[in-house]
This record gives structure tokens, sequence and C-alpha cells, in this order.
């Protein structure tokens, strides 16, 4: 525990402001990497080097909180120890394997980014591993509660969701194809980024679990990130592909 309580919450409410606000800059700016990469961001890395980095501590700082708290055996909270496993699920995959799947070899990202996801990563890992470890103890009984049932099954299926969706971006480039080409099976007959779409409903799930105000944090963020996200994709699409499906959404099928 670094800081009291209310300045721990304090500082949430500042970080939350700064996802509202990053939400705006990034509806009109189109974040510089993938297949919006452009020059005059500075110098670059390799983009699987960069993932690895930026997702990193994630894990690393996670763990660090895990340790200390298995360190003092009397003090284990076994939903916390869940919580740390759901959260690492998600990153030792996005960390580990993501990037050794996806079609990125050729591919580079701005250091810049990198640094800034960085940065993004430690407060956020902190501020979620600070809940589960210093600030709340869960009782078992929140095994079977409404909000830890309801969150888990909404993590599950956005991670099934955000996988399946990968996989078949994945399954569009055979061999060393670089070109771009429209997605048409699952979750991609509705709408343009169904994997942020799986990992929007990944956080939610996070916060309905946690119930917490770090986890509330947490899911805006991605919300923030990924909406403006969608949005710039589905804009590419369109402005690349004449042939792009009219119907198809964004983000969520039907709506946006």
């Amino acid at each position: 525990m670094l800081i009291n309580q209310t300045g721990y919450e304090l500082l949430i409410w500042g970080w939350i402001a700064l996802a509202c606000f990053t939400f705006i800059i990034l509806m009109f700016i189109r974040a510089p990497y993938g297949r919006h990469l452009r020059p005059g961001w500075g110098p670059s890395l390799p983009a699987r080097a960069g993932w690895i980095i930026m997702e990193s501590p994630s894990i690393i700082l996670m763990t660090i909180f895990f340790g200390l708290t298995v360190s003092r055996w009397n003090d284990i909270d076994p939903i916390a120890i869940l919580l740390y496993g759901i959260w690492i699920a998600h990153y030792f995959h996005r960390t580990l394997i993501w990037p050794f799947r996806a079609k990125i070899q050729s591919k580079n990202m701005p250091i810049s980014i990198a640094l800034f996801a960085v940065l993004f990563n430690i407060i956020n890992a902190w501020i979620n591993a600070e809940w589960i470890f210093s600030y709340y103890s869960y009782p078992l009984s929140w095994l079977y509660s409404p909000q830890f049932i309801v969150g888990l099954v909404i993590f599950i299926l956005g991670m099934g969701i955000n996988i399946s969706s990968d996989n078949i971006l994945f399954k569009l480039r055979k061999g060393g194809e670089k070109e771009y080409t429209i997605p048409k099976k699952g979750l991609f007959r509705w709408v343009s980024c169904p994997n942020y779409l799986g990992e929007i409903l990944e956080w939610v799930g996070w916060a309905i679990a946690t119930w917490s105000l770090a986890g509330l944090s947490f899911a805006l963020w991605t919300i923030a990130n990924l909406a403006p996200r969608a949005r710039s994709n589905h804009q590419w699409y369109q402005e690349n592909f004449s042939n792009y499906p009219k119907k198809r959404k964004r983000l969520i099928p039907g709506v946006w």
C-alpha cells in the first residue's frame, strides 16, 4: 500500500478523467501503429518486440504484488489469487502468445507509442493490484455472488471472442502475404472489429467481477482506446475496399 485509501481513490478518479480525455483525442487522431502507421512519430522498433515490451509490465507488476501476498501465508485471500489468475490468463496470451502468432514480423512500431503503453500498463496494473492485494479482502462467499459469476462469464466470453477473432485474422494471411483482405467469418460478418469487442467485454467482466473502482477505470480505458480504434479501422476498410459490406457496423452488432 503506497498511499492511503482516500488518495488512492482520488488518483483513480483522475485516471478515469484522463481516459475520457484520451477517448476524445483518439476520435480525431489515429494512433500510429498497425495499418495506421505513418511517419512523424520518431524512431521505431520491430512491432513484435514492441508488443512484448509494452505488455510485460502488466504481468511483472501484478506478479510482484501476488508474490508479496503469498509470502504472508496468514493473509492469503483465495479470491485475490483467483483474480490474479484471470488477469494473467489474458496477459500471458497478449504478451507471450499473440505477438508470435500475429503476422507482424515485417512491421515496426514507434518507440514513443511503446513507451506510452508501458507507462499506461504500469499505472493500470498498479491500480488494479493495489485493489486486489492491498485495499480490499473478498470473503469466500464472493465466489458465488452474482457480481463474480456474471463478471467471470462476461470475461470468458470476451476472451473467447477476442482470441477466435484474432485467429480469423491470422488465417487471412498465408505464408508471406502482406496485403490486407476483408475478414468474413465469425463476428466479422456483423462488425469490423470483433477482436476489440471481445477485449472490451473482458475488462467490463473484470470490472463486474471485482466490483471495484479500479476495475471500472480499466474498462473505461479499454473503451477509450479501442472504440476510436474500431472507428478508424472501419473507415480504413471503407476507404480501401469498394466492396466492403455496407451493413457491417464498427464494433457492436446492429448498433455502432
